[in-house]
């Protein structure tokens, strides 16, 4: 089987620790990327969880902005959880606030802090597209929603229950993948793996 390669973890902000493991228990060589010359240097790419607008800043101050956005357009493949679903939009609902900066790639628009506020966090078991045996636990903290798919992207996970029952809370598009919730924190390395698989079917 081909290998994985290198599956960088952009560590500018956010729960960088807890992919890198994950990505190592699923069998990939993980890496933290914070300069132009690591980016290139890797098959695929992890955006974590954290503060969206604070990732951007930071990835413009490390001149990262740019080298992101020409990778994503070149077909790298890419997983955002959290904020690095919003950091992987087209476009972001942000409440009324300015229009969120994001790196693009995906033709969805996201909604920030959709569930709610840290007090709202929950978890739910999920069927995931492409994810076999039992649901997925997962866990939403502070956490997007899909409004709107566009023609180029594909919903994959779905909220089943409750009062978000419906929500759209996973994404793919080509070698690009975004999830609302953090797969990171549970301990199951499914979606991790379904990316590393993503990442070794990719064209390099």
């Amino acid at each position: 089987m081909r290998d994985v390669g290198r599956i960088g973890v952009l560590a500018l902000q956010g729960d960088v620790r807890e992919h890198l493991r994950i990505l190592g228990e699923v069998g990939a060589t993980a890496v933290t990327v914070r300069r132009p010359e690591e980016l290139a240097a890797v098959d695929g790419l992890v955006l974590p969880g954290g503060e969206s607008t604070t990732i951007v800043k930071l990835a413009r101050t490390f001149d990262l902005l740019g080298p992101l956005r020409e990778r994503i357009e070149g077909g790298l493949p890419v997983y955002g959880s959290c904020a690095g679903m919003i950091l992987l939009a087209d476009r972001v609902d942000s409440g009324g606030s300015p229009i969120e900066e994001t790196f693009g790639g995906i033709d969805i628009t996201v909604r920030r802090n959709a569930f709610g506020r840290q007090v709202d966090s929950f978890e739910e078991d999920l069927d995931i597209d492409g994810i076999d045996g039992e649901p997925l636990r997962a866990v939403f903290i502070r956490a997007p929603w899909v409004q709107e798919v566009g023609p180029s992207a594909e919903a994959i996970g779905h909220v089943a229950t409750g009062e978000h029952a419906g929500r759209i809370v996973a994404v793919r598009q080509g070698g690009l993948l975004a999830t609302s919730f953090h797969p990171e924190l549970t301990g199951d390395g499914r979606i991790h793996a379904y990316f590393c698989d993503m990442v070794r079917t990719a064209d390099r």
